[in-house]
Order: structure tokens, then C-alpha cells, then sequence
């Protein structure tokens, strides 16, 4: 066989797959059984507690360019530089510039446009303004 080595590292790579499959899959019924313990406790604490409105807590991952705050004002300081209203998407590119990121990978400029784009959106109409109709939302400082 000619493929030989790449049949091997293929097979060697599947079956480290599922050991991992098996292993996730163990800690996930440890897990359940720990959530369960809990819910027993409240329920002895509290008995007419509804654990079912409980929500799962999301972990936040940090973005490793602008620290938490800071993107919306640094999108202030690109958009006072701006000659002309900006996309969302052009903006995260000139931020991400400004960090050092001339060519961001897709992903780091999708986690910086969400960013960038929900954050002029929390802001909307104090700050910085929608300017114009249609897609995609151009955006300019209040006047």
C-alpha cells in the first residue's frame, strides 16, 4: 500500500477522537449527577423552588485586542477620524489595524465586527446614529 503512513496517522488520530468522545461524554454524566445533587439541595431548602428557571451561565471570552469597554470608544475615535459614514465591518478592520492586525483571520474580524456592531447598537441614537436606510447600517457621530 502506498498510503500506508497516512492510513496510520488517520486511524491512530480516530481512536484518540473517541477516546476523547468517551472521556467528555464520562465527565458530562459527572456533571449531571453534580447538577442533580445541587437541584436536591435547593428543593430541601426552598421545596417550591423552580430550578428549571435557572439558566445555564455563559462563559465570556475575552478578545485579546481591546479589553471590555474599550471597543466602543475606540470605534468613537475612528468614526471622528471618518470622512464619510462607516460599516460596522470597516470599522472593526481600522480598529483591528490600530491594534497591530493588518490581516486578520476571518474569525478575529467576525468577533470584532459583532463587537463593534453591538455596541454602536447599545448606543444608537445618543452617540453615534444609524445613517441611512438599508444593509448593511452605515454609522456617523450625533451631530
Amino acid at each position: 500500500m502506498k498510503h500506508k503512513p497516512a492510513l496510520f496517522a488517520l486511524l491512530r488520530l480516530h481512536a484518540e477522537l473517541g477516546g476523547k468522545i468517551k472521556e467528555n461524554k464520562l465527565q458530562a454524566k459527572k456533571l449531571a449527577a453534580d447538577m442533580v445533587h445541587v437541584e436536591a439541595v435547593l428543593k430541601m431548602l426552598e421545596p417550591g423552588y423552580n430550578v428549571q428557571a435557572i439558566s445555564a451561565r455563559r462563559r465570556r471570552v475575552p478578545n485579546r485586542y481591546i479589553r471590555r469597554g474599550e471597543g466602543f470608544r475606540r470605534a468613537l475615535g475612528i468614526l471622528r477620524e471618518a470622512e464619510r459614514p462607516l460599516t460596522s465591518r470597516e470599522i472593526a478592520q481600522r480598529l483591528l489595524a490600530s491594534c497591530g492586525n493588518e490581516n486578520p483571520t476571518l474569525k478575529e474580524l467576525c468577533v470584532m465586527i459583532g463587537s463593534v456592531r453591538h455596541s454602536l447598537a447599545n448606543h444608537d441614537g445618543k452617540l453615534v446614529m444609524r445613517h441611512g436606510e438599508g444593509m448593511p447600517v452605515r454609522w456617523t457621530l450625533t451631530p
